[in-house]
């Protein structure tokens, strides 16, 4: 196995190509990961549970086992020179474990942070961010006492997991807090939770931070639409005031230099009517809503991810064309299929995946353009995302 270099930045030491970055995790992020580091000459190894996964398919090697298998984590780890992940739900004890074999330059504690939503706010809140108003609750009492503060409507999440939606509820009245007793009642589990209050905002956003432990540089704010709780499109850049990208960069570095950050962080954001911007979660990795800068930005999100975990320096991403990014899920793939050649303009990626399913995030479509709002249009216009209309 290639060396370490004895050159480093900051904390990290500096990978060389020929080196090889494990990928915990085998989905459509580590794919991209993976084609990134590829690029500047390293090798891949993936563990994940579905043989010839996305991120296998672009790998020199899988190791086909579950993400919490301690004895498949620790082969991963002998040979690799970097372990990386590409979600959350990874095991922050496995990896802390095999801290003697292989490096793991994110750490754990960024990861145990943003496994646990109480525990992510308080971070974000204590490093002089803003979320919305919040309240642990740990069973039905909690949750009774937690309304009567934040009033409805409210969201009630599960502490840890869940994405596009799942392990949530918005409640809007006592009706809703009804259902929430039934199910405690007739399962006898009341899951660990966080109550938050609702946020009246304008529009959804986030920004991308990437660092190597020392240094760190930001992408550019953009404008996000979700369609069911799962997200449809990017639009890069957000046209926000100036005052409102200037306070998204601050708490982007402050949140950063709180982590000694490695790799790329995403900071999902509201952003109100007043021009207030509120943090709402962060995702310890790249992200869906970063896809649009492997076309339209000067270093992706993927090569400053691998880039910083390989301890190199980042040169500040440039937006080099606005564009909009449109995800494919599984309902998309055969319209979309249909009229890759009537779209020269689309840069379609197809991740790869074995098993087409309603809702599952398949691929996605970037289009670079002057005129966002008129992209918008005609990628709508196309038919091929018209379940998602309103």
């Amino acid at each position: 196995m290639p060396s370490l270099s004895e050159e480093t930045s900051g904390s990290i030491t500096m990978l060389q190509p020929g080196a090889t970055i494990g990928i915990v995790g085998g989905g459509q992020l580590g794919r991209m990961m993976a084609l990134a580091a590829k690029y500047h000459g390293f090798r891949i190894g993936v563990l994940d549970p579905t043989p010839d996964c996305p991120t296998a398919q672009v790998s020199d090697f899988q190791i086909v086992a579950e993400y919490d298998d301690r004895k498949a984590i620790h082969e991963l780890a002998e040979r690799s020179d970097v372990l990386t992940y590409e979600f959350e739900n990874v095991d922050a004890d496995a990896l802390d474990e095999v801290r003697g074999k292989t490096a793991v330059p994110q750490g754990t504690d960024l990861l145990r942070v943003t496994q646990d939503r109480v525990f992510e706010k308080q971070f974000i809140n204590d490093h002089g961010t803003q979320t919305a108003p919040w309240r642990q609750v740990d069973d039905f009492d909690q949750l009774v006492r937690a309304i009567n503060d934040l009033g409805y409507p409210a969201v009630l999440k599960t502490r840890r997991g869940g994405y596009d939606g799942h392990g949530q509820l918005v409640l809007h009245s006592d009706d809703d807090l009804d259902i929430v007793r039934k199910r405690e009642q007739d399962t006898g589990i009341f899951p660990p939770s966080i109550l938050e209050g609702f946020v009246d905002f304008a529009f959804e956003a986030s920004i991308l931070i990437s660092g190597n432990g020392k240094d760190f540089v930001t992408f550019p704010i953009v404008r996000n639409e979700h369609r069911h709780n799962i997200l449809h499109l990017t639009i890069a850049p957000a046209t926000v005031d100036d005052e409102v990208a200037q306070e998204t960069e601050a708490l982007a570095l402050r949140l950063a230099n709180g982590f000694e950050l490695a790799g790329t962080l995403a900071i999902e954001l509201f952003i109100t009517k007043d021009n207030k911007v509120i943090v709402n979660e962060l995702a310890p990795r790249p992200h869906n809503s970063g896809h649009y800068t492997i076309e339209a930005c000067s270093i992706s999100q993927f090569d400053a991810h691998i880039r910083g975990i390989a301890g190199w320096p980042l040169p500040k991403p440039e937006l080099l064309s606005p564009a909009v990014m449109a995800n494919v899920l599984g309902q998309h793939v055969a319209p979309t299929r249909a009229m890759i050649g009537a779209h020269p303009e689309w840069n379609l990626h197809d991740y790869g995946k074995a098993e087409i399913k309603h809702n599952r995030k398949m691929g996605h479509v970037t289009v670079l353009t002057s005129d966002t709002a008129s992209a918008v249009s005609e990628l709508e216009a196309t038919g091929c995302w018209s379940d998602l209309e309103d």
